[in-house]
């Protein structure tokens, strides 16, 4: 199993309804964390399975005091509320000045959130929503320990150029330099395009045709649908089939090309397996 980070550079290109949306789909046990430093969105957009509102308290800002003293991966599950359609979530700080308390931790929880395969108890692959990243960002810190970090980006020229210019930057950090698209190194560093899906197809060639002449070593690792009516949905607040979205239907899509082409690579534990949600949607669905 393994941790994937989700992240975006500038703008709003979604990137907790994408983490929310593949997390609903993932097709083994898997635990959304929400590890943006300047504060999470599900406090405020999602029911508790208990139908009553999440508490901001457990979570992150809850997980600080414990990392200090070491934190075994298995203590996550300690910080875990589950949301109305059974996701399971680490909610996230609720203001950026918050992030102070997790000064120096980052790659404590990034290396707790990678091992948490390897639990005998409860092992289970961790989508981390990072939310923007600049430089200086701290969760940076969390991608040294990932298997994928996916940048999400919209169609905009602008967009494009600074996914293209994040994902440069993001190699020379982590991988020591500009690679071709034949020198992939880990983690391995995908885009993700909210786009039309009439627009994918011919997205896609333009966008890996930009990141390979820079020598980014990134490319294009799916698209999920620009679907606000399937966002609304899954953030409970528009009713509707949420499982028959163009939001769903894409996100299933990236999800199965994801481990047809790396899941091989994330080794499942021979013992222990605790089955995940296997396509249970998260608040709103079906509402």
């Amino acid at each position: 199993m393994a941790l994937i980070a989700l992240a975006a550079d500038k703008g709003s290109p979604g990137v907790t309804t994408a983490a929310v949306a593949l997390s609903a789909v993932w097709p083994r046990r898997v635990l959304l964390a929400e590890t943006d430093p300047a504060g999470g969105d599900l406090v405020y957009r999602s029911a508790a399975a208990h139908g009553g509102p999440l508490n901001p308290n457990t979570g992150m800002l809850s997980i600080a005091a414990t990392a200090r003293r070491g934190l075994v991966p298995d203590q996550l599950w300690d910080h875990v509320q589950p949301l109305s359609g059974g996701l399971e979530v680490l909610v996230g700080l609720g203001v950026a000045e918050q992030a102070a308390g997790l000064a120096g931790l980052w790659p404590t929880l990034g290396r707790a959130f990678a091992q948490l395969a390897d639990s005998p108890h409860a092992p289970a692959d961790v989508i981390a929503d990072c939310g923007r990243i600049s430089g200086d960002t701290p969760a940076v810190e969390l991608f040294p320990h990932a298997a994928l970090v996916l940048l999400l980006a919209r169609t905009e020229p602008e967009s494009i150029a600074r996914v293209r210019d994040r994902a440069a930057a993001l190699s020379a950090k982590l991988h020591g330099g500009a690679r071709g698209a034949a020198t992939l190194a880990n983690p391995l560093i995908g885009v993700i395009l909210i786009a039309e899906p009439s627009e994918s197809a011919k997205l896609v060639h333009q966008v890996n045709d930009m990141l390979v002449a820079a020598q980014t070593g990134a490319r294009v690792v799916g698209t999920l649908a620009d679907d606000p009516a399937g966002a609304d949905q899954l953030a409970g607040r528009k009713r509707g089939r949420l499982d028959k979205s163009l939001l769903i239907r894409s996100a299933r899509k990236v999800t199965a090309d994801l481990y047809q082409q790396y899941g091989a690579a994330w080794a499942v534990p021979a013992h222990g397996q605790v089955p995940g949600p296997h396509g249970q949607l998260a608040a709103g669905a079906g509402r």
